[in-house]
C-alpha cells in the first residue's frame, strides 16, 4: 500500500514499498546490474525516482549512515533499506539480491578475461574497454552527486555552511591526504554537535512561540 511521507517542503509524497521479499530481492537485483562503476551511482534513482520508496531525504540519510558504518557503502545501504520494510529478513533478502548476480557474472567475466589475456590481439582491446567503463562510471558519480546535493538546501545548518563543509572534508582527503576515518570522526563528529544544537535551538523556539 502506498505511504504517505512528508516532503521537505511540507507537501505529502506518496510512497510505494516492495510487495514480498521476492519483489524485493528482484529489485535489488536488478540494481546491482545496472550498477557499472559503481551502484550509488544509479541507487537513487532507481529507489526514489523508479520505484518511489524513498524519498530523496530519506535516500541521503540511509547513505549517510551506510557510509559510516565499516563495510561497503552499497551493502550497508541495502541491509538498511531491507530492513526498513520487512526487518532481519529483508535484510538478509536485500543484501543477497545486491551481491548474487553481479557475484556470478563477475567470476564468469574473470574466467573469460583470463583466457582472452593469453590473445595478443585482445590485450589491447580490453584495456581500451576498461577505459571507457571507467570515464563513464565516473560521470555517473559526477552526476548522482548533483543530485544528493538538492537535499542539502533544506538542511538547517544551510547550504553555504553544507557546501563549505563538503569542500573542507575533500581537501582533507585530496590534499592533506587525511584517512577517511579521521575525517569521519573529526569534520563528521562536529558536524553532528552542530546540527544537533541547532535543531535543539529551534525546537526550542518552536515551543516556547506554541
Amino acid at each position: 500500500m502506498p505511504e504517505a511521507s512528508a516532503a521537505p517542503g511540507g507537501a505529502a509524497q506518496a510512497l510505494e514499498r516492495p510487495q514480498s521479499l521476492w519483489h524485493l530481492f528482484t529489485a535489488f537485483s536488478i540494481l546491482a546490474l545496472q550498477g557499472f562503476g559503481g551502484v550509488i551511482a544509479v541507487a537513487q534513482r532507481e529507489l526514489c525516482e523508479r520505484r518511489r520508496w524513498l524519498t530523496p531525504q530519506d535516500f541521503v540519510e540511509l547513505l549517510g549512515g551506510a557510509q559510516v558504518l565499516p563495510g561497503p557503502n552499497v551493502c550497508n545501504l541495502s541491509l538498511m533499506i531491507g530492513d526498513r520494510f520487512f526487518g532481519w529478513r529483508g535484510a538478509l533478502v536485500a543484501l543477497m539480491g545486491m551481491i548474487a548476480a553481479p557475484m556470478a557474472l563477475m567470476l564468469a567475466l574473470a574466467w573469460l578475461l583470463g583466457e582472452a589475456s593469453h590473445v595478443h590481439q585482445m590485450q589491447g582491446l580490453i584495456k581500451g574497454a576498461l577505459s571507457g567503463i571507467a570515464a563513464v562510471a565516473a560521470g555517473q558519480i559526477v552526476g548522482t552527486v548533483l543530485k544528493l546535493a538538492a537535499p542539502i538546501k533544506d538542511h538547517v545548518l544551510g547550504w553555504p555552511a553544507c557546501a563549505a563543509l563538503a569542500a573542507l572534508a575533500f581537501a582533507m582527503m585530496a590534499f592533506a591526504h587525511w584517512p577517511l576515518v579521521w575525517v569521519l570522526l573529526g569534520l563528521g563528529s562536529l558536524t553532528c554537535v552542530g546540527t544537533y544544537v541547532l535543531l535543539r535551538r529551534r525546537a526550542m523556539q518552536e515551543g516556547a512561540s506554541s
